[in-house]
C-alpha cells in the first residue's frame, strides 16, 4: 500500500491465476475499508492454503513510498505457526533490502533445504514445525469453557461430516476457533475440512459447497441469512449454536450424546489435563462409538469395503436417537449400500 493509499500487487513467484490473485487481494487487510491491520491471516481455497502477514513500514525503512505491505505464501499444507514464522522473516528482509531478491533466495533455500538464515541471528527450520503440532495448537478447553455441554453439537456435526459455519466480527477469533474444531474428530486428522476465512463471494461459496462437510469461518453476519450454507451455525460473538431445521433429524440428541457431552466437559474442565490429553480422551470415547457400529457392518458383496447391515442395527433396538445417529454416522463414513 503506497503513500497515496493505493494497493498494488507488485511481485509474484512463480505465478498465480487471476482468480487466486483476486481472492488474495480480498483476504489481505490492505484493501479493507475499515483500515484495521491484521498481522496474520490464513485460509484455504480449493485445496490451496494461503498465509498472509501484513506489517506497517517504519519511517526508518528503505521503502520510502510504502506505508504497509503484505507477504502471501501459498502452500499445500496446514501449518499456521510455520508459515507465520517464515513470512515474518521474509518481511524483515523486505524491510531491510526493499527488494524481493533476498526473499526469493530464502524461499528457494527453504523449498530445497528446509532451512534459511534470518536477518537477526538464528535461522528458520521447516522441520521444527511438524503437522501434528499444528493440529494440536488450538484449545478445546477454551471452546468448552464458552459452550459447555453444547460442544457435543459440534462433535456430532463433525462426526456426521455436516457443514458448520462460524461467525465473529474479528477474524482472529474466527481463525482460533475454527482451526481447533477438527481436533474433536482426531481419528480422521483431516484439516482439509477447514476454511477459516471465507467471504460471501460467489466463487468462494461455490468452491465451499463442493465439499461434503466443512468448518467455515466468516466475519460478515450476513452469512446467518444463508441457511443453504450450514447445518450448524455458531455465533461466537453471542456464544450461540443453532442447528438448521433440515439438519435437526440427523442431529437428534440422545443418551449417547449426553454421555459424550459429559465426557468432553469433564475432561476439558480438569485443570490437571493438557490440551492433548483432552483430545485423547475425546478420541477414545469416539472410538467406542465406532465399536458400537462394528457388529452391524459387513464386507460388501464386491469385498471392497465395509457396509452397514441395517436389519441387524434395527434388531438391536437401540434408543431411537442412538440408532438414528449410528445410521447417519454410517452414511457419513460411506458405509451405506446404494
Amino acid at each position: 500500500k503506497d503513500t497515496n493509499g493505493e494497493v498494488l500487487w507488485v511481485w509474484c513467484y512463480p505465478s498465480t491465476t487471476a482468480t487466486l490473485r483476486n481472492l488474495l487481494l480480498r483476504k489481505c487487510c490492505l484493501t479493507d475499508e475499515n483500515k484495521l491491520l491484521h498481522p496474520f491471516v490464513f485460509g484455504q481455497y480449493r485445496r490451496t492454503w494461503f498465509y498472509i502477514t501484513t506489517i506497517e513500514v517504519p519511517d526508518s525503512s528503505i521503502l520510502k513510498k510504502v506505508t504497509h505491505f503484505s507477504i502471501v505464501l501459498t502452500a499445500k499444507d496446514f501449518n499456521p505457526e510455520k508459515y507465520a514464522a517464515f513470512t515474518r522473516i521474509l518481511c524483515r528482509m523486505y524491510l531491510k533490502h526493499g527488494s524481493p531478491v533476498k526473499m526469493m533466495e530464502s524461499y528457494i533455500a527453504v523449498l530445497t533445504k528446509g532451512i534459511c538464515q534470518s536477518e537477526e541471528n538464528g535461522s528458520f527450520l521447516s522441520k521444527d514445525f511438524d503437522a501434528r503440532k499444528a493440529y494440536l495448537a488450538g484449545s478445546i478447553k477454551d471452546i468448552v469453557s464458552q459452550f459447555g455441554m453444547e460442544t457435543v453439537i459440534l462433535h456430532t456435526a463433525l462426526m456426521l461430516k455436516k457443514r458448520i459455519v462460524v461467525y465473529h466480527p474479528k477474524i482472529e477469533a474466527v481463525q482460533e476457533f475454527t482451526r481447533t474444531l477438527p481436533a474433536l474428530v482426531w481419528h480422521r486428522q483431516d484439516w482439509t475440512i477447514l476454511h477459516s476465512y471465507v467471504h460471501l463471494n460467489a466463487d468462494e461459496l461455490e468452491a465451499l459447497q463442493m465439499c461434503t462437510g466443512y468448518v467455515a469461518g466468516f466475519v460478515d453476519l450476513e452469512v446467518s441469512n444463508r441457511p443453504d450454507l450450514y447445518d450448524v451455525f455458531v455465533n461466537l460473538a453471542e456464544s450461540e449454536i443453532t442447528i438448521a431445521p433440515l439438519a435437526k433429524e440427523a442431529m437428534a440428541m440422545g443418551k449417547l450424546h449426553k454421555e459424550m457431552g459429559q465426557l468432553i466437559v469433564q475432561s476439558a474442565e480438569d485443570p490437571e489435563k493438557s490440551e492433548s490429553q483432552v483430545i485423547q480422551d475425546i478420541a477414545l470415547k469416539t472410538r467406542e462409538i465406532f465399536t458400537n457400529l462394528a457388529p452391524f457392518s459387513e464386507v460388501s458383496a464386491d469385498g471392497e469395503k465395509r457396509v452397514l447391515n441395517l436389519e441387524a442395527l434395527k434388531q438391536k433396538r437401540f434408543p431411537p436417537a442412538t440408532e438414528n445417529f449410528l445410521y447417519h454416522l454410517a452414511a457419513a463414513e460411506q458405509m451405506l449400500k446404494i
